[in-house]
């Protein structure tokens, strides 16, 4: 079930989230958490209902260790929690890759059944190994089975995150309220969400879909065709991602939950590490505490801290999926991250005492962070390493200029004229428009959400911040509005599914 389908808008939501609150406040809380965990299920698995078996053998196998692990901080019992769930994850996710991988390299005819990937098995299964680690830590403050299975199962955070803490969703259920603000706001981000999704990012789509496909077949992009490619995709995934964070925020504010920020304007970065802080948060969280501080950190000498950056990011491409355009993806982000580190490190002393004098090297910055993450959006997308190779090769011009039809440029009178798979007038405007949307609006929960560490501009957008008013009630019907049209007008797009359902 997906959170822009109508199943989900019209029946699944309304329906769990008020028997979730006739339960919670007429009758006793702890039947209403059973309640939720059994609607999560339900929502789990509408794909495939055996998915169902197998999320519960993870959690009952994840629970009896995390009971072990309470009696005794056993890092044996810690150890074998953590290899289970690499293990389980990675026969669904990398056998395949492995086997096929190694057949090619020893040319022997090695096979295997295709096994077919568990929808969410990343995101649970992280998720569990952070909780296995707080509770050997000694974070995790209780452990009853009901408020385990909620903790893994709630719905909105369910499939694509964010990846979150036991100890930061649980003491929410059992002590949180729900008030009409914190649902009113739920719905108006809730409906922002949805309009990224369905408008924004399935509508650019048409932009980026034709050209990867074409380039995959050996079709020689232009370079303009390349370029619409790369960038309808970079905001494709973004905005599509973007909608989904704002969507499981918003559903979780219904239910009186506020779960941690995910997506925080990452393509205002002015650098590659700042854009790491920004997109996909908790999984950079993980990283960094599952992995990279383990891995020692900067703790043991620059060139050790270097390596880890590398590792990190190696493995956390890996995690996206079984391909090898994901290690190229890691690798390209590990290098960046690196050097990035390195030029802190060489002109520290000249930035603190040049770089606040000169607003433009910001922007600079932040055009040279986004340029090397739509390359490296080119791997992410493609279908093999090949694709994402003529993609990028077309992109430097190694196939030639081209401009197209109707654009002129009379000083650059080499650069040829270009009819592309794509039209290429639209596209520009609209993608350029989506530059300037990026680069400049405040994100929904700096407008929406009133905490501070949400919102980190407070003063910028206090004018435009979200209220219980008309206006807005204008504002998100309009939102709303704009779903529903193209839900009439391109129906099979009101289905597709969000892209980091994929990972």
């Amino acid at each position: 079930m997906l959170f822009n389908s109508p199943e989900f808008i019209l029946f699944f939501l309304p329906v769990t989230l008020l028997v979730y609150l006739g339960i919670r406040y007429r009758v006793q809380k702890e039947l209403a958490f059973f309640w939720l965990v059994l609607a999560s299920l339900f929502f789990y698995g509408w794909w495939d209902p055996r998915y169902v078996l197998l999320i519960a053998g993870s959690i009952a196998a994840n629970y009896l260790l995390g009971l072990r692990l309470i009696r005794v901080a056993s890092k044996a019992v810690l150890g074998l929690g953590v290899c289970l769930n690499l293990g389980f994850l990675g026969y669904y996710k990398y056998a395949n890759f492995f086997v096929d991988n190694l057949a090619n390299l020893t040319g022997s005819g090695w096979e295997i059944d295709r096994i077919i990937l568990p929808l969410a098995i990343s995101f649970f299964t992280f998720q569990q190994i952070s909780y296995l680690v707080d509770t050997y830590q000694g974070k995790v403050a209780e452990h009853r089975f009901i408020h385990y299975c909620l903790f893994v199962t709630f719905f909105p955070q369910l499939i694509a995150g964010p990846i979150v803490h036991h100890g930061e969703m649980l003491p929410q259920f059992t002590r949180g309220q729900i008030l009409p603000d914190a649902l009113s706001k739920g719905v108006t981000i809730f409906i922002i969400g949805l309009f990224k999704k369905v408008v924004i990012a399935d509508g650019i789509a048409v932009y980026s879909t034709p050209c990867f496909d074409a380039a995959a077949q050996g079709t020689v992009l232009a370079f303009a065709d390349a370029w619409v490619a790369a960038l309808a995709y970079t905001f494709q995934l973004y905005f599509d991602f973007s909608g989904y964070s704002d969507m499981a925020i918003g559903l979780g504010l219904m239910f009186g939950i506020k779960l941690p920020q995910n997506f925080k304007s990452p393509y205002k970065a002015n650098s590659i590490i700042e854009f790491w802080r920004l997109w996909h948060m908790t999984l950079s969280r993980f990283l960094r505490d599952y992995l990279y501080i383990p891995l020692g950190g900067n703790q043991r000498g620059s060139l050790r801290r270097y390596l880890n950056l590398l590792i990190t990011m190696l493995l956390g491409g890996l995690w996206h999926g079984a391909n090898w355009t994901f290690v190229v993806w890691g690798v390209m982000h590990g290098v960046m991250v690196a050097l990035n580190h390195g030029w802190r490190f060489v002109f520290s002393g000249w930035r603190r005492a040049y770089g606040q004098g000169f607003p433009a090297l910001g922007w600079l910055g932040r055009a040279l962070t986004f340029v090397s993450v739509v390359f490296g959006w080119v791997y992410f997308r493609a279908d093999d390493i090949n694709t994402g190779n003529r993609v990028a090769f077309s992109m430097l011009g190694g196939n030639g200029f081209s401009i197209p039809e109707g654009m002129s440029v009379p000083l650059l009178t080499h650069i040829t004229s270009w009819g592309g798979i794509v039209d290429a007038p639209s596209a520009i405007f609209y993608l350029l428009l989506l530059l300037i949307c990026v680069w400049v609006l405040p994100n929904t929960l700096e407008l929406v959400w009133e905490d501070q560490d949400s919102s980190g501009s407070q003063g910028q957008t206090s004018t435009l911040r979200w209220q219980p008013t008309i206006v807005w009630g204008l504002i998100t019907g309009c939102f709303a509005s704009a779903v529903i049209a193209c839900f009439l007008v391109r129906d099979q797009l009101s289905q597709s599914e969000f892209l980091y359902f994929n990972f």
